[in-house]
């Protein structure tokens, strides 16, 4: 009877401390303040958020005067809530002039741009992959291939293989790469935007970029319904011309926004949980079809950023044992550029860091869920499915592997670290329908959005959040995810970690 007794007990004493963390998380957020961050983020006002803007600049100080009001403390290494972040704009070529035979291309996107001339015998191969080479004679000439590989062929497909095609180029000899892509036109509309703009990218110091060698110039084709491949595969002759003048560079100044909350447990607080997202956007693009121009982003990723400030607002007030640092990130949608910049400069030891809890969007197509990328891979996956399942929600897993979310988003650049960093996303049960329709879209617009179903979806977030900043064990990777290693060494010893059945 006594040990019954003490059961009975500590399970009561659980059930307190877990609704003590529901009630917490219920009190500070509301749906109000949800609209009211987000209604601001996405306002036309904003123009889209683009990095390096004036725009964007006072979406930080937004973001910065919301944690100054919660009580949040600065960043540590300056006494604001800034990092700031050295980039630098490299405009495209002003002459350019491609020809495959006698015809000239006109829907170009210049992937990887540097000075060059070069005219004369070119050759067909394949997609272009180490295979493709085989037995021929490619020094010094045009290389023409498919886009993407045997497997996959559109957009994303390409891009991912970009940088293994251009190391095979290079190491060929070869002069150039034009690839031929067949897409459609909203794709292409926002290739076009991304590559043959002023591009963004971390300014490295003149020491770090000795030895470094990024001339291999590679230029993707608009190839409507793959016609030009399938005439060039069987094409006896085959000649081209790419000439490019130089690329003029621009530096630029933007800004991590950043903030602390000390824990409460002696020991506890020296781990940190960062919570993160990006606040900026794609700016002013290719109109749709009621002519509208700017991006708003209201899903991708206002609603990110604001699941931060309410993790921020939360924590302010009801403190968790672990420690928490907020990351707002500038620069994801031209290369994870802010994340990329912090972890090389971070503003606490990385290995005081034991989870990054990113929040970003495209949108969603199921309310019911929460679509966590990278739920399985971490040791907080039980934190998270009950914190979804206390508020109406069923977390589930990425359901579209091949779209390869994890790598894309800021998460990834802590993974590679050795930080346990899964991604925190919309509902979505297939990259598609209602996804695909807003993502990096016009009409990603506040007034678009469920505020019923996000009132949930931020719930719980911050609830999740609550859960690993307090549970006892500290959340690390399963055993045998790519990133496994990585952590070791961050950490120095490995930790126990469970099997994932």
């Amino acid at each position: 009877m006594r040990i019954y007794s003490t059961l009975v007990a500590v399970f009561c004493l659980c059930s307190i401390f877990a609704q003590t963390d529901i009630e917490k998380t219920k009190e500070t957020v509301s749906k109000s303040n949800i609209e009211g961050h987000i209604y601001f983020l996405a306002d036309d006002l904003l123009k889209g958020r683009a990095t390096g803007t004036p725009e964007l600049k006072i979406a930080a100080s937004y973001l910065a005067n919301a944690f100054r009001r919660y009580g949040v403390k600065p960043n540590p290494k300056t006494g604001t809530y800034y990092q700031e972040v050295k980039l630098k704009s490299v405009s495209p070529p002003s002459e350019v002039n491609i020809q495959i035979n006698d015809t000239k291309i006109t829907d170009y996107a210049l992937i990887n741009p540097a000075q060059i001339a070069v005219e004369g015998d070119a050759i067909f191969l394949k997609y272009g992959l180490s295979q493709d080479y085989s037995g021929k004679s490619v020094s010094g000439k045009v290389i023409v291939v498919k886009a993407g590989g045997p497997d996959t062929k559109d957009a994303r497909a390409a891009f991912g293989l970009r940088s293994e095609k251009q190391k095979i180029a290079k190491e060929h000899g070869v002069a150039a790469i034009i690839e031929l892509l067949d897409t459609d036109a909203n794709m292409w509309g926002f290739i076009d935007h991304n590559f043959n703009e002023a591009r963004l990218m971390v300014a490295e110091d003149e020491e770090d970029n000795k030895g470094k060698d990024n001339s291999m110039v590679h230029i993707w084709v608009l190839d409507t319904a793959g016609t030009m491949a399938k005439e060039l595969e069987t094409s006896t002759t085959l000649k081209a011309k790419v000439s490019l003048n130089e690329e003029q560079e621009e530096a630029v100044l933007s800004q991590n926004v950043i903030g602390i909350v000390e824990g409460t447990d002696p020991k506890l607080k020296e781990e940190y949980i960062i919570y993160s997202a990006h606040y900026d956007h794609v700016g002013i693009g290719t109109p749709d079809e009621t002519g509208d121009t700017i991006y708003n982003g209201a899903r991708d990723n206002a609603i990110g950023t604001t699941t931060v400030l309410s993790m921020a607002e939360n924590l302010a007030k009801y403190p968790t044992k672990r420690s928490a640092l907020f990351i707002l990130f500038t620069g994801e949608e031209k290369g994870l550029l802010g994340s990329e910049y912090y972890v090389e400069n971070p503003v606490l030891p990385l290995n005081q860091m034991v989870y990054c809890f990113n929040s970003d969007n495209g949108g969603y197509n199921d309310t019911s869920l929460a679509t966590i990328i990278g739920l399985t891979r971490t040791t907080a996956e039980k934190n998270i499915t009950t914190a979804a399942t206390t508020f109406g929600l069923k977390a589930i897993e990425d359901p579209a592997k091949e779209q390869g979310l994890f790598d894309r988003s800021d998460n990834v650049n802590f993974a590679k670290k050795g930080i346990p960093a899964p991604t925190f996303s919309l509902g979505f049960s297939s990259f598609d329908g209602d996804v695909t329709k807003y993502y990096h879209r016009p009409g990603d617009e506040a007034d678009t959005l469920d505020y019923d179903y996000l009132f949930k979806f931020f719930s719980a977030y911050v609830l999740a959040g609550r859960q690993i900043g307090n549970d006892p064990t500290t959340p690390t990777w399963v055993a045998g995810d790519k990133y496994e290693a990585a952590s070791k060494a961050l950490y120095e010893k490995a930790p126990e970690v469970p099997m994932k059945n």
